[in-house]
């Protein structure tokens, strides 16, 4: 058993490897190889990638895919995805063109503000509190004008400050609750460096300043996606049906959080996706999507729809907080391609960008529950997986994939086929 170990960071990526392999495997020359092989062949951008994080000691790779044929605001796109699970990519692609004909996609930044906080407790006289807010509120903007200076310049910089009487939640807790506009930055560092020389202006011996922190809760800082046609013009067999029972399925998510959670989470397949390829923070705007998705008291459909008058409407509005300019946008080569892609789009942009994916990969899931059923696209996916897993030609690929078009795909099944196919060959 591997002894705790002190210095690890100080040790050399191959001391780092040879360690790992000696105390937690037993075929350490196989592990070993596996490591090195996703190394870059470029030691320049191998060296760039070990910087991102601690302890680095190889790549993990993704899949990076491309969805086309995206009309957003009449403007045409190709939306970068990096996902690992199988059909997201051909969903959202082939829902792209589905709706370039018919419009495409509307969308609209609502707003862009940002929040953080400095918490604190104070046990005295509520009065004394508020008149030393007020006293204080312009020398806090003091204390932070050499950070915001720069961010002013871009049209940013702190919007209000406000203290909060929490006492009612938590006996003696206050807060500063303060708003940003970051413009084309996350505004990370930049909001968290503000909240701490507020804190340091603010203390005196009978404030406790407790921790200043942004929140990856940001309702103030909306977007909204927008797909709209007749309803003759869904296509099909029959429109009306269709339109009906899509509007159903979404009125379902709104209502009962066991399928609103699932739901989401087939936003956030598309959402998360573009994230990633565009080094964004995916757990952020994970936890701040999901905890609007409860703003009313109960978790619900981020995406709604309306059949009326003739007409199908199908939106989603949620907030993302987003940048592409500073941290892994600047550093990562990917995420800048990703940008560049996209046309080097502002903060704002993006964010569109970004709805739009959530709002096809959605629409895409309601139509085939609505329909085929979920499986039908999936089960050809895995039915590749598993094949590439068995090592099988193109050839057998093919002829598995033609005999279980009709049959239900699982794992013995198709190893069996598979193992029956090659005793005939």
């Amino acid at each position: 058993m591997a002894k705790v170990i002190s210095g690890f960071s100080k040790l050399s990526k191959q001391e780092k490897i040879d360690w790992l392999a000696k105390n937690f495997f037993n075929n350490q020359n196989e592990i070993i190889e596996t490591i090195q092989q996703y190394w870059n062949a470029d030691e320049g951008l191998q060296r760039l990638h070990d910087d991102f994080i601690e302890n680095t000691i190889t790549n993990f790779y993704m899949p990076y895919g491309i969805a086309p044929n995206f009309i957003i605001n009449g403007k045409e796109h190709v939306i970068p995805m990096v996902v690992e699970e199988s059909s997201v990519v051909a969903a959202a692609s082939l829902v792209a063109k589905f709706w370039s004909t018919r419009g495409g996609f509307k969308t609209e930044v609502i707003s862009t503000t940002k929040i953080g906080h400095v918490h604190f407790m104070f046990e005295g006289d509520k009065k004394d509190l508020f008149n030393y807010f007020e006293e204080q509120k312009p020398k806090l903007r003091e204390a932070t004008s050499s950070i915001t200076k720069n961010m002013e310049k871009r049209g940013g910089g702190i919007l209000d400050i406000v203290l909060v009487d929490k006492t009612e939640q938590l006996e003696n807790y206050y807060q500063l609750h303060v708003t940003f506009e970051t413009k084309d930055s996350m505004g990370a560092n930049f909001i968290n460096s503000c909240l701490e020389a507020m804190a340091n202006q603010f203390r005196r011996d009978d404030i406790e300043i407790v921790m200043s922190i942004l929140s990856n809760y940001v309702p103030e800082c909306l977007v909204r996606a927008e797909v709209s046609c007749k309803v003759e013009d869904l296509g099909g067999e029959n429109p009306e049906k269709f339109a009906k029972k899509f509007e159903q399925a979404v009125k379902i998510a709104e209502i009962e959080p066991y399928r609103a959670v699932t739901h989401n989470k087939g936003i956030m397949n598309g959402i998360d996706a573009v994230v990633l390829a565009t080094g964004n923070d995916f757990r952020a705007i994970e936890a701040g999507v999901h905890a609007y998705a409860s703003k009313n008291g109960s978790y619900s459909s981020l995406s709604h729809c309306e059949v009326k008058d003739g007409i199908f409407r199908f939106w989603i509005e949620l907030p993302l907080a987003l940048g592409t300019v500073g941290g892994l946008t600047a550093l990562h080569p990917m995420a800048k391609l990703s940008l560049d892609m996209m046309g080097r789009p502002s903060a704002p942009e993006l964010m569109e960008i970004m709805a739009t994916a959530g709002l096809a990969q959605n629409f895409a899931a309601l139509r085939a529950l609505t329909t085929k059923g979920i499986q039908h696209g999936h089960m050809k996916m895995h039915l590749m997986n598993i094949l590439n897993q068995m090592g099988a030609t193109s050839e057998e690929k093919e002829l598995i994939s033609k005999e279980f078009e009709n049959k239900t795909v699982s794992h013995s099944g198709v190893v069996e086929a598979l193992e029956n196919l090659r005793k005939k060959v």
